[in-house]
Parts: structure tokens; C-alpha cells; sequence
């Protein structure tokens, strides 16, 4: 090997070593939300919504998601700390890292695409308009959190 080929060669290979050094943990929570919400509390956004979300006068949720979420925490040793508002504003507080997740029957066709990360549909409902496929949002960018929550919902069984 000539010794200019050796030399991009190794700047190559050390290019790439540095490159993988700062990937240590796919997918990542930029923000930490897993680890800090593991063994902690994690706060909820509750649009109330009929049979899937509803908070009672004295502030117990209830709901299809409710005990979905429920499952969850306990499945990452957290509490959780419901907040009920409109969607408008709690996925403003989610865009704004004040909340960890929104729920509220909300479906795949969700208009706050752009301020939360839209789970996988868990339930398919079909209604007098059709296939409804409901989701959850969490954070954007909290990807592992969104993961953890997503295999959690995948496990689920006799969901609507």
C-alpha cells in the first residue's frame, strides 16, 4: 500500500471509530425520559374521551387508556401523575417536555403530528365511520421511551 493510501485509510477507519463511539445506546431519550420516569413519576395528559380516557369531579382517571397506562407504569415501576386539560393544551405542554405522554382516544388521524410522536395503533376499533386505529403520543425525540411503551402495548391483549 502506498503510504497516501495508508493515511486516508486510517483516517477513515478512525473517522468511523469516532463516529460509532457516540452511538452508545440506540434508541435514546435525548432528554432521559425512560431512566427518569423508571422507578419515578410519569405525567399524563388526559383529553377525556367517552369509554377510552375520563377524569371523575374528584380527579380519578378512568378509561380504556387509563388502565392501559396504568399497566404501563407499574410495568417501569412509575406512578403517575395525571393532568386533565384539551388537547390543544396538553400537547402544547408535551411539545414543551412539561408532560411525558397525551392520551385521549386519539387516533392515527391526529391533527398534533407535529408536536408529539404518535405511537403504533394498539386497538382498531370499527365505528359508523369506519376503521378507527387508536395511538398514544409521547415527547418527540424520546425514542427509547417511545419504544418501551410501544412493546408494552404490543403485549397487551383484549384491548378494544
Amino acid at each position: 500500500m502506498h503510504r497516501p493510501t495508508r493515511l486516508r485509510f486510517a483516517a477513515a477507519v478512525l473517522l468511523l471509530a469516532a463516529g460509532l463511539s457516540g452511538c452508545s445506546s440506540i434508541p435514546a431519550d435525548p432528554e432521559g425520559t425512560l431512566d427518569r420516569v423508571s422507578g419515578g413519576t410519569l405525567r399524563v395528559g388526559i383529553s377525556p374521551n367517552g369509554d377510552w380516557t375520563d377524569m371523575s369531579d374528584g380527579g380519578e382517571a378512568s378509561g380504556i387508556e387509563v388502565t392501559l397506562v396504568e399497566g404501563f407504569a407499574e410495568s417501569i415501576d412509575a406512578d403517575v401523575a395525571w393532568v386533565e386539560g384539551g388537547e390543544e393544551q396538553l400537547f402544547t405542554r408535551l411539545h414543551e417536555g412539561s408532560l411525558d405522554m397525551v392520551v385521549g382516544g386519539l387516533t392515527d388521524k391526529t391533527p398534533w403530528v407535529n408536536k408529539g410522536a404518535i405511537t403504533k395503533p394498539f386497538s382498531e376499533v370499527t365505528t359508523s365511520k369506519g376503521i378507527e386505529k387508536h395511538v398514544m403520543a409521547t415527547a418527540m425525540g424520546e425514542n427509547a421511551f417511545l419504544l418501551e411503551l410501544e412493546r408494552f402495548l404490543l403485549n397487551q391483549e383484549g384491548a378494544p
